[in-house]
């Protein structure tokens, strides 16, 4: 009987998210949205205090459950402290969103290995980390429902962005993967490949380089948010928010890639020299 207890107490509370890079502004607007459909939440991010500014106001605003729970993911031993503290609070999860990632803008040959182990051991290691970890997790009663954070970039190959573009091309077909593997237990993957968002400062100097095409492609986070979380709800596999941004995916992938990859690489050296000329991008 009190086994029966436990059980129902573990698995009939209410909904609960978990959130990577929940301080950056996607972050923070999926943590929003979340709480305001009476979610509680489970944040992670490096530090702690912008956690706790942001876990006061949920709780102020939409009376949820907030846990934070600071962590390196690209770090596989503050990985294992966060599952620690998941199995120590015995929680368990009915959506997982995946949205820490990084990206160090740049000629391929003139970053250092650091910043490029960083890209890959975040965007990537800790993705698929995070993933198989909250598989074991997951809510048994409920549909679990996974979003990982990509980008627009996954479709193409993008010079100025190389290992960036392609760690998120991984989390494409890696998430296209895992939804056909895991259907059978109850648990789906949504992936979001958004264009620009202004997001921090750098990516809004960033959008402001690309001239017209980085405004006419750049969505507001919030609005991303609500669309991709009813997307993975309605069981949708792919959201690119943005009318133009979708006809661009689907326009791209009539034009030979070479000439593709020219014609991106073109915009993207325009943007960057733009960039370093106001003094912004810093060669490393």
């Amino acid at each position: 009987m009190d086994r029966m207890n436990d059980y129902e107490e573990k698995y009939t509370r209410n909904k609960m998210a978990l959130v990577t890079g929940a301080a950056g502004g996607l972050g923070k607007a999926f943590a929003v949205e979340c709480a305001s459909r009476g979610w509680d939440v489970f944040l992670t991010d490096l530090s702690t205090g912008p956690l706790d500014v942001l876990a006061a106001g949920l709780r102020n605003s939409y009376q949820v459950k907030v846990i934070t729970h600071p962590c390196d993911l690209a770090d596989p031993a503050s990985r294992s402290a966060l599952y620690d503290c998941i199995q120590s609070e015995k929680l368990v999860f009915s959506t997982l969103i995946n949205v820490a990632g990084i990206d160090h803008e740049g000629l391929f040959y003139e970053q250092s290995n650091r910043q490029i182990q960083s890209i890959i051991r975040l965007n990537v290691e800790g993705t698929i980390a995070m993933t198989h970890a909250a598989l074991q997790f997951r809510n048994p009663l409920e549909t679990f429902r996974i979003i990982n954070v990509a980008s627009l970039a996954a479709f193409y190959p993008m010079p100025v962005k190389a290992t960036y573009a392609a760690s998120k091309r991984f989390l494409l077909d890696f998430s296209l993967a895992l939804r056909e593997e895991i259907k059978g237990i109850g648990a789906s993957v949504t992936v979001l490949c958004p264009a620009g968002m202004p997001t921090n400062p750098d990516c809004i100097r960033g959008i402001e380089a690309q001239g017209w095409m980085g405004q006419l492609t750049t969505m507001d986070v919030g609005r991303v948010a609500n669309m991709t979380l009813n997307a993975a709800l309605a069981g949708k596999v792919v959201v690119i928010p943005g009318l133009l941004n979708w006809v661009m995916q689907k326009a791209g992938a009539l034009i030979p890639v070479s000439l593709l990859t020219r014609l991106i690489g073109s915009r993207w050296m325009s943007a960057r020299n733009k960039n370093i000329q106001g003094g912004v991008l810093a060669v490393s």
